[in-house]
């Protein structure tokens, strides 16, 4: 029987009417679960924006007692910035890097070939200012801290993969002891970044191919892994997974993925596995 995960704590007194009217209630440990006969995308759609809660209906197959990890885009997903565009905003060309970015995750560009354009406006500047933006600019999305602590309590592993770049992913991966973590290399020549980047574009492809990848050193199947992201770049690597989910991402892609999150923090992916 479908199996309806409302995103929410706590209910006020319309959410719980609207949502009774459904099916029987059942609370779970931060949320709340509804099995249900049947419900359709246009009856799913009402819900959300009549109760403005996250609301989901996981797929069929899908046993989240069984995920072993999770996959997640870096950029706008696990963290609230896009790096590369405050990058460029130490060098005063935000508006036209965060142009090509804004575009290329709604799909419009091509991303191998936007993120070349992107890095070789990038040419010339100290490195160190890569320091600067960890330090200053980048902040992590809600509820990250919450969901990393409850998948390692489940022995869950965490796999970060980016189309952006290692010099970010590392750090969080030692800061927040993350399981893996791959992205791109940005070239550097005598103290700054040449424009480059060091071998093939981790893009769409290398990111679902990474999802594969894991699977195999794990010895798992593609359907006991959630695969999160906001990106067209992300879309590949979310078709490979049992459960995909669209965090306060791009229309295209909530259009595509098997679940969404637009009120909630990252925390709310444990929803799924609980």
């Amino acid at each position: 029987m479908p199996t309806l995960i409302i995103h929410s704590p706590t209910l006020n007194d319309a959410q719980h009417t609207l949502l009774k009217s459904v099916g029987d209630l059942q609370a779970r440990n931060n949320h709340y679960r509804i099995e249900c006969a049947s419900i359709d995308a246009e009856k799913l759609f009402e819900l959300r924006q009549e109760s403005e809660l996250d609301i989901n209906l996981l797929p069929e197959g899908f046993d989240g007692s069984q995920v072993k990890l999770l996959i997640s885009d870096m950029d706008s997903t696990l963290i609230a910035i896009e790096c590369i565009d405050e990058i460029a905003d130490y060098m005063n060309i935000k508006p036209q890097v965060s142009a090509i970015t804004e575009a290329a995750m709604r799909g419009e560009l091509d991303f191998e070939g936007s993120l070349t354009k992107r890095v070789a406006l990038l040419t010339g500047l100290n490195t160190d200012m890569l320091q600067t933006v960890y330090d200053e600019r980048l902040m992590l999305n809600p509820g990250a801290e919450a969901l990393i602590t409850g998948l390692k309590s489940q022995d869950i592993k965490f796999a970060l993969v980016s189309g952006g770049f290692t010099f970010f992913t590392e750090r969080l991966k030692e800061k927040l002891g993350l399981d893996y973590a791959r992205a791109n290399v940005l070239a550097e020549t005598d103290g700054k970044l040449n424009g480059s980047v060091v071998g093939s574009i981790v893009g769409a492809q290398a990111k679902a191919d990474f999802l594969n990848e894991l699977c195999a050193e794990l010895n798992i199947t593609p359907n006991q892994v959630i695969a999160a992201g906001d990106g067209a770049n992300d879309l590949l690597m979310m078709n490979e997974a049992g459960l995909s989910v669209a965090y306060h991402a791009k229309p295209a892609v909530q259009a595509k993925a098997s679940t969404a999150l637009n009120h909630r923090g990252l925390d709310a992916i444990l929803d799924f596995i609980g």
